[in-house]
């Protein structure tokens, strides 16, 4: 339990020293919401306001889609420089590490996500005590799935330049078939199909709920898939920093 602390203190420390990177990190969501939604929004039959309500939470679900595995990109800088040889050969159990880089990752995720949340009263959104509660769990399910991705990813990469152009080209198409920005239920249905397979689909699909009221999937599906990806993503993390070095 000790190393694990360590390990997310660790994270926490270097994002606290790195500030430049939590604000930049805002940008790209606050682009989405107000560019990109104000634009289509008056274009859209649910309407300006409307539509800056139904995509606020497909904006938080890509801050911490984002946010989350690009922190994994760490594990690929500390690779580079040796760190993470030292870190492999303390005296800590390896399970610990995997653990900790996937709860430190989540973490870093929530903090940009969370400062989005000032903006609730902004685009008037009326979330009452019970939703917001819901809301909060299902960020923090969304970015311990999408942590256990970056890692479970990250940690099998050697180079920092190669690590950013696959993540992109992954973490793209998760995004845009996931219904962030369109009714899930009005999309092709070959679109629905893979939208089935994206785990950012069902954690889109659980803030929107929270914040509107309105599920393109059952909750407990959703929470079921969710828990599983974590699950699966987070043993095969541990599987690789288990080979430390040998993989």
């Amino acid at each position: 339990m000790r190393g694990l602390i360590a390990v997310i203190l660790l994270d926490l420390k270097r994002l606290w020293v790195d500030r430049v990177r939590l604000a930049t990190s805002l940008i790209q969501p606050l682009l989405y919401l107000f560019v990109l939604g104000s634009g289509l929004g008056a274009s859209s039959v649910m309407g300006g306001r409307g539509y800056l309500h139904y995509i606020f939470p497909g904006v938080l679900g890509l801050s911490l889609l984002f946010s989350s595995v690009f922190a994994a990109m760490l594990i690929v800088f500390d690779r580079q420089i040796g760190f993470l040889k030292a870190v492999l050969v303390a005296p800590v159990p390896r399970v610990s590490i995997a653990l900790g880089k996937v709860l430190s990752g989540a973490l870093q995720a929530l903090v940009p996500a969370t400062v989005l949340l000032l903006l609730v009263p902004v685009l008037g959104l009326g979330l009452s005590p019970l939703r917001f509660v819901e809301l909060i769990a299902s960020m923090w399910l969304a970015a311990l799935t999408f942590s256990a991705l970056g890692v479970a990813t990250a940690a099998r990469f050697r180079s920092t330049t190669v690590f950013p152009i696959i993540g992109n080209a992954v973490l793209l198409p998760l995004f845009f078939l996931s219904g962030a920005l369109y009714p899930l239920d009005r999309a092709p249905a070959w679109l629905r199909a893979l939208a089935h397979a994206d785990p950012v689909a069902y954690a889109v699909d659980l803030m929107r709920g929270a914040v509107i009221g309105r599920y393109a999937y059952p909750p407990a599906l959703s929470v079921g898939v969710l828990t599983g990806f974590v699950v699966v993503l987070t043993w095969l993390a541990t599987r690789v920093f288990a080979a430390g070095e040998n993989l």
